[in-house]
């Protein structure tokens, strides 16, 4: 290839810069009925994630090096095990996704499960919202299939449903000032169907919206 045509080339190249999952779906402040938010959404932005599977047998070895350098419990059933600024969440028979708070050394602590299961950094194709509200059971149960009442899900459950087609994986954190808080992850691609049966099923509560910082950068 000749050198003009080289040049030529790198010139057509786009410039990427980053850009959050969120980004011209997502508008910050609330919406739907007036008066105090029943329904609260928290954009979630500069996690790490990335999912694990083990080979038959190999749960073990993978279950004592996440005690060990995490302090997090292997789930073996639909549960979430979260520890300061990490997560692992049970999706399915010797599968889950490992969560944390922010990216800051999340390649080395890869680095060192390797070799204890299969890893993919899912980092860039999940997008994540924090759901929470004293009406937040009573928007999600109007597309949810999974039972969210406390004594059928309780803080730590997960579940890997769908909602309008879409499938959700979700799980039950700690409770927050107003009751229960939900994390729900979908695929970064079905992140405004999402949202657009959300935003549909929360405006009748109210719902107040809230983008971090880290949020409000484009990528593009």
């Amino acid at each position: 290839m000749s050198d003009a045509a080289t040049k030529s080339d790198a010139a057509m190249k786009p410039g990427w810069t980053p850009r959050s999952a969120w980004a011209g779906i997502l508008s910050e402040g609330s919406f739907g009925a007036k008066g105090p938010a029943g329904v609260t959404a928290t954009a979630r932005e500069g996690l790490g994630i990335a999912s694990l599977i083990v080979a038959e047998g190999g749960d073990a070895a993978l279950a004592k090096a996440m005690k060990a350098r995490f302090g997090l419990a292997l789930p073996s059933t639909p549960q979430a095990a979260i520890s300061a600024g990490r997560a692992l969440v049970w999706a399915g028979p010797g599968q889950w996704l490992f969560i944390a708070g922010d990216r800051g050394g999340f390649a080395d602590d890869l680095q060192a499960l390797s070799g204890l299961a299969a890893i993919a950094d899912q980092s860039d194709g999940r997008a994540v919202l924090t759901l929470s509200g004293d009406k937040i059971r009573a928007a999600l149960a109007k597309g949810c299939m999974i039972d969210l009442h406390p004594s059928a899900f309780s803080v730590g459950s997960s579940a890997l449903t769908s909602i309008a087609h879409i499938g959700v994986h979700l799980w039950r954190a700690e409770d927050g000032p107003n009751g229960a808080v939900f994390e729900f992850m979908v695929a970064r691609s079905m992140a405004g169907s999402f949202w657009s049966w959300f935003s549909a099923s929360a405006a009748e509560f109210g719902c107040q919206v809230t983008i971090p910082r880290a949020c409000r950068v484009g990528r593009g």
